[in-house]
């Protein structure tokens, strides 16, 4: 379950230290207890009672053993991009009597390889207080890209999730110029959905094909007349060249058929959008799906002016496992 209570940095930037996007925990001072990659698992942490393997308890996150001298447990982590960091969120989910008293995070940036014993590490979230068992929220305003990031725990003990929200570095072009404009490595992110009862639509963004039914934005039966729908804020507002809907492993389950609406947001609230997507022109008219195959439209979409987000909309329900929106940035 996702925390209700969670800062709007949450919601309105990409968590760059997220696994499935890329990232990469690559040293650790010690995990003997919990393998550090772990702590970079997007979904929610959990607790399985009885657990247990050769090193003692299964926890699910980073954990370091009992620390008997000086000095405190790090762990350096790859981000999945270079991150104009906006805000953390030190999850300290199951862990209660072996959690950290305090962390801190320092940051760099380097272009080529991983940090070596020189890198220039500067300071990123000073030391902060922590308490176990719970979500510990920080607000940040970075002025520049990191691509690396060293967590200090002090002295040691488990952390279950390292999220890292923040402004992702624009991608680089391809020969003519085209970025995925949906794609959330470049910065896209899904902003609303009337329903995701058994996938998120933030899953339409992710890299590569789906890796099962549950990798997509799949919604409930749907009962009433209508349709559902998703409203995705692009990496960049650009124009769109190629379209890419994909329903991989959605057989008994995919949509009938799908649109997508699309316009230029120059200012507006995540709420506000949901109304004004009601009333956006027509992107790709309305085409007939099938199960379990990559639809490619080009000849399809309707001439338009550089946009900024796109209602993404499936007639009457069912589950779409990738969206790709390749065009020219604005």
């Amino acid at each position: 379950m996702s925390d209700t209570s969670a800062p709007a940095f949450t919601r309105r930037y990409l968590n760059t230290a997220n696994a499935r996007l890329g990232a990469v925990a690559l040293a650790a001072s010690d995990d003997f207890f919990a393998d550090k990659q772990r702590m970079l698992n997007p979904a929610p942490a959990q607790f399985i009672p009885g657990k247990y393997d050769a090193n003692g308890k299964w926890m699910d996150g980073w954990e370091s053993r009992r620390r008997r001298g000086p000095g405190h447990d790090w762990c350096i982590v790859r981000l999945a991009r270079p991150t104009r960091i906006r805000g953390v969120d030190l999850d300290t989910s199951h862990f209660t009597g072996n959690f950290p008293p305090a962390a801190a995070i320092e940051a760099c940036r380097i272009d080529a390889g991983d940090p070596g014993p020189g890198a220039d590490w500067a300071p990123l979230l000073p030391t902060v207080s922590l308490g176990g068992n719970a979500h510990h929220y920080h607000a940040l305003d970075s002025a520049q890209f990191h691509t690396h990031l060293r967590v200090n725990l002090y002295p040691d003990g488990g952390l279950a999730r390292l999220r890292v929200y923040g402004e992702v570095e624009p991608a680089a072009a391809d020969a003519d110029g085209r970025i995925d404009l949906a794609a959330a490595t470049n910065g896209a992110r899904a902003v609303a959905a009337n329903n995701e009862h058994f996938g998120a639509a933030a899953n339409l963004l992710l890299p590569g094909r789906g890796v099962d039914m549950g990798d997509g934005w799949e919604t409930r039966r749907r009962r009433e007349p209508g349709f559902d729908w998703c409203v995705i804020a692009l990496a960049r507002p650009g124009v769109i060249e190629a379209i890419e809907v994909d329903t991989a492993h959605f057989k008994g389950n995919f949509p009938q058929a799908c649109s997508i609406e699309g316009a230029l947001v120059t200012a507006s609230s995540d709420e506000a959008l949901v109304t004004q997507s009601m009333f956006w022109p027509t992107v790709l008219p309305k085409q007939t799906l099938q199960m379990d195959y990559q639809h490619h439209y080009r000849a399809q979409i309707e001439a338009h002016q550089p946009i900024s987000h796109v209602r993404l909309s499936i007639y009457p329900d069912g589950g779409i496992s990738r969206l790709r929106l390749i065009g020219h940035p604005a």
